[in-house]
């Protein structure tokens, strides 16, 4: 480990962090304890004894649903993890551009960066999954489910340091979305399609079944960011779709598990929640998930979230934002503390800044990024801007080797721009 990560190392949070401005506590558990069960009442997060829990953490994105950005690659080619897969396959064939991503599975998220968000006394990770990774389905070149074994192993090293998860199925089937975060077709196709919304409830049926008794899993975020705001003849048809849907698998979930937080999130990027949820969801351990960015980060920026939260006296966490300056950063978490709304930041790692650990540049980068931004609409273009094989090896492991954790290097200002110790 590098000596720039160890000089960030904190004591790990093993006790109850109390607030100088307020009386509102944060139970976090020391590694090797038993973790308490949480669960919501009225509009707040509780452990089995009582006590508030506040969540404050990180995401894990890109890890297990690649996003085109996180790799500085430009243009709506190679922006979610079907295109990704298709740009390197394009580069190296189908049986590297497989072994490729296996082995950035096996390096993109390790115990030691477990370790290391932990010791920024975060209590909670919110990790977001391709429902692919738990079928059959293609996903990166590989149609053996391998899901549940990168689950229980980001779970098993969260309980070790005393980190909640959150699981997010970042990209459901069919598409929730209908962009790139979901790695769709372009619309939220799920909404029409019986067969997946079907598959979908069944996923999280198999999933709560498997964790019903594991209390390092806060709970179960069914989806991400559902119905973008671009098909807008459409926007008043799809949301009326959401809720029904949310209703059916929650349904699901408790058929095997009646213990653990189910999160739904709003409408538009999780950004709707008044008119799309009328009241319908019967169930008393729900944490509503929003989403907002380039907001004011005042309660200006989210006076719709708390209208909403009041009225229907619920609790909210902001289980994605970030991408902001430093004291845009500082003063969402001061702000979201204020009003009690649990907090995960966008994203733990990824090329470049705006995160907590970057990962350098690869040597050699710049010939995937010239070749994702180039016209590869048919074969021809393809062979006539495809570069050299070995160049693009030669790039391509360069990257998986700067993202591993002892080559990543966390950028301390940003994280203490997130406000990770009460302000």
């Amino acid at each position: 480990m590098k000596t720039n990560i160890l000089s960030l190392l904190l004591p790990l949070a093993v006790s109850a962090i109390v607030c100088s401005s307020c009386s509102r506590q944060t139970v976090c558990s020391a590694p090797g304890e038993t973790m308490p069960l949480l669960h919501v009442s009225g509009e707040h997060v509780l452990t089995e004894a009582g006590d508030t829990f506040y969540i404050q953490g990180v995401n894990l994105g890109c890890w297990l649903n690649p996003e085109g950005y996180m790799f500085l690659l430009k243009g709506g080619e190679c922006n979610s993890p079907r295109m990704l897969n298709e740009l390197f396959s394009q580069l190296v064939g189908p049986t590297e551009a497989a072994q490729f991503w296996e082995s950035f599975k096996d390096r993109y998220i390790t115990e030691a960066d477990i370790r290391f968000i932990a010791s920024t006394r975060a209590n909670t990770v919110r990790l977001p999954f391709h429902y692919a990774l738990l079928t059959d389905d293609d996903f990166l070149g590989r149609t053996a489910r391998e899901g549940f074994a990168r689950l229980d192993s980001a779970i098993a090293w969260c309980k070790r340091y005393g980190l909640y998860v959150v699981l997010d199925m970042h990209d459901c089937p069919g598409g929730q979305t209908g962009d790139n975060i979901d790695d769709s077709y372009g619309y939220p196709f799920l909404f029409l399609s019986e067969n997946s919304q079907a598959l979908f409830c069944s996923l999280w049926r198999e999933i709560a079944a498997r964790y019903e008794s594991e209390n390092a899993v806060l709970g179960y975020e069914m989806m991400n960011e559902p119905i973008a705001h671009y098909f807008r003849n459409d926007l008043d048809s799809l949301n009326s779709l959401l809720e029904p849907l949310y209703i059916r698998c929650i349904d699901s979930i408790r058929s095997v598990d009646k213990r653990h937080i189910i999160l739904p999130g709003g409408a538009q990027w999780n950004g709707t929640f008044r008119g799309v949820f009328t009241g319908q969801m019967q169930d008393d351990n729900l944490l509503y998930a929003c989403h907002r960015y380039g907001h004011p980060a005042d309660e200006s920026g989210i006076r719709d979230f708390l209208q909403f939260r009041d009225s229907l006296h619920v609790a909210m966490c902001m289980t994605e934002t970030g991408h902001r300056p430093h004291e845009w950063l500082q003063q969402q978490a001061a702000m979201l503390y204020r009003n009690n709304i649990g907090l995960l930041w966008w994203p733990y790692k990824k090329l470049g800044g705006s995160c907590w650990m970057q990962a350098g540049i690869p040597d050699g980068w710049e010939v995937i990024q010239q070749f994702a931004a180039s016209d590869r609409h048919t074969y021809a273009a393809i062979r006539a801007c495809r570069p050299d094989i070995n160049a693009a090896r030669h790039a391509m492991q360069a990257y998986l080797d700067s993202i591993v954790f002892a080559n990543c290097h966390p950028d301390t200002v940003y994280i203490e721009a997130f406000a990770m110790r009460r302000r």
